[in-house]
């Protein structure tokens, strides 16, 4: 067709696609409210209308209208931002036309059936009252790989959704190099025979939530653009104006709810970092959940659990529940970063978070690739979790009932967490030359510097850099593992003598 003038094709084009995102945005609610306070009696109707958003959605990005608009555009005279923009879209499209309507549609449908089918059978630790959904909710992703893979890996087209740039390979080569250092370090902790504090008591609920909502504010959480709400597994949704958390409650753990809050923080500080410009763009979110898992992991791990902090939240929680449930804030340093048996991965401290993470991805990489089968997936989970922690799994609960991703179709979302502790550890290696007395602001509190630092290097940017590309800019050079490596041993050896 014939180019029209560029300015007014890209102003075409840019509405169209912030209309498109609006419409992303709805379904985003749509999916909170099903994990919060949605009636369960509401899931067939939560699915249809689902279903039909994703319809529409689906079919503005693949009308020939959203092409025309971008055969239109001319590369000349456009900015950064404008580039990415059309890059952007044009992958979103691209990936749209592959996957025939009736299969993104169907998947939208069925998520709600799904997810809450996997909330009560993890209630009764039941995986086969499971297994039907989950076998369908496979069976359509592994349609829709296939569909945009063609010849090539089923599991890195959908990979590719939450971690553009990388491949299941390559992944899986780092987290070789990294298993065998986390086992080592795994091998001499238990060794070394240190006892561990452990916090006693019972922490009321409602004083558990004051808690955690006083806290994600000091972390620097807009509460005038989010809210924080209870759910089985928490989650972050939204984006820009809109980001809501979840926490959940344990009156005898009170560290599940004030991390979960913490590293779902951290998720949010990303998203209502995005510079106001681009907030109702297609580049206002997070450029890949790798990068996004970096921010959350900072805010629980490297910041949470670090032993500055902990002389902040010994108080706040001595404030809130009185000062019999630990002897002192050294021991909640040591309490909140135990390494001891467990099955939870949201539970799991720094050094084993990432074998939960490996069988995971190989698992759902082998059940994409046709590889496993759902019929066999409890007990290729129950054998491979005996094999890296060294005991068995005692309910289907504490194993493959545990997360909610698969059940939400969220194949090649696991990965992103270790990638995400990888770039965590690359970042605060630089932000600890940038900010060199950052352990005593944060002993006091106050993360308004480091929340600077990163809204600056990283959460403006949206999805204008590709993660690989920004994470170059932010710390100088490709990420490793190293330094990832380092952090653990040097922080555990000196925990546990070894």
């Amino acid at each position: 067709m014939a180019r029209r003038d560029d300015n007014i094709s890209y102003a075409e084009l840019s509405a169209y696609l912030a209309r498109t995102a609006v419409l992303e945005q709805v379904q985003g609610l749509l999916i909170w409210d099903l994990e919060t306070c949605m009636p369960a009696g509401a899931q067939e109707q939560r699915g249809k209308q689902n279903g039909a958003l994703e319809e529409i959605i689906h079919s503005r990005w693949i009308a020939n209208e959203l092409g025309d608009l971008l055969d239109a555009v001319g590369p000349a005279g456009l900015d950064a931002r404008q580039s990415a923009a059309i890059r952007v879209a044009r992958t979103r499209r691209e990936r749209a036309v592959r996957v025939p309507v009736e299969i993104a549609a169907e998947i939208a449908r069925v998520t709600p059936e799904t997810a809450n089918t996997w909330a009560k059978a993890r209630e009764d630790s039941d995986f086969e009252s499971f297994r039907p959904m989950l076998e369908r909710m496979v069976q359509l992703k592994r349609q829709e790989a296939e569909a945009i893979a063609g010849d090539g890996c089923h599991y890195d087209a959908l990979l590719s959704e939450f971690e553009p740039g990388t491949s299941s390979e390559e992944i899986s080569e780092t987290f070789r190099r990294l298993r065998d250092s986390i086992t080592d370090l795994l091998g001499r902790v238990r060794d070394s025979g240190k006892a561990v504090p452990e916090i006693k008591g019972n922490f009321p609920k409602s004083q558990q939530i004051v808690l955690a909502q006083e806290i994600a504010v000091e972390f620097g959480y807009d509460t005038s653009r989010g809210r924080v709400d209870q759910s089985v597994h928490p989650f972050t949704a939204g984006s820009h104006n809109d980001v809501r958390i979840t926490n959940r409650v344990d009156e005898s753990d009170p560290l599940d709810c004030l991390y979960s809050t913490i590293h779902e923080v951290g998720h949010a500080l990303y998203e209502q970092g995005v510079d106001e410009g681009l907030g109702s763009t297609i580049l206002g979110t997070g450029t890949s959940m790798g990068v996004h898992e970096s921010q959350s992991r900072i805010m629980e791990n490297q910041i949470g659990r670090s032993r500055a902090y902990c002389n902040h939240l010994y108080k706040r929680m001595c404030d809130q529940f009185g000062t019999s449930w630990i002897s002192d804030t050294n021991d909640l340093y040591r309490a909140v970063n135990a390494i001891k048996p467990g099955y939870i991965r949201t539970s799991a401290d720094e050094v084993q978070y990432n074998l939960h993470i490996m069988l995971r991805f190989d698992l759902e990489r082998a059940l994409i690739n046709r590889d496993l089968e759902v019929n066999d997936l409890e007990a290729a989970w129950n054998d491979r979790f005996s094999e890296d922690f060294g005991y068995g799994v005692d309910k289907a609960s504490n194993g493959v009932l545990q997360d909610t991703h698969w059940a939400q179709g969220g194949f090649g979302y696991f990965p992103t967490y270790t990638i995400g502790n990888i770039y965590a550890a690359e970042i605060m290696a630089r932000v600890a030359r940038d900010i060199p007395d950052l352990d005593e602001q944060v002993s006091r509190g106050d993360m308004s510097v480091l929340r600077a630092w990163l809204r600056e290097k990283v959460h403006r940017h949206g999805k204008v850099h590709l993660p690989h590309k920004l994470m170059e800019q932010v710390i100088g050079h490709n990420p490793t593992e190293v330094p990832l490596i380092d952090y653990l041993n040097e922080k555990f050896g000196a925990l546990y003598g070894c």
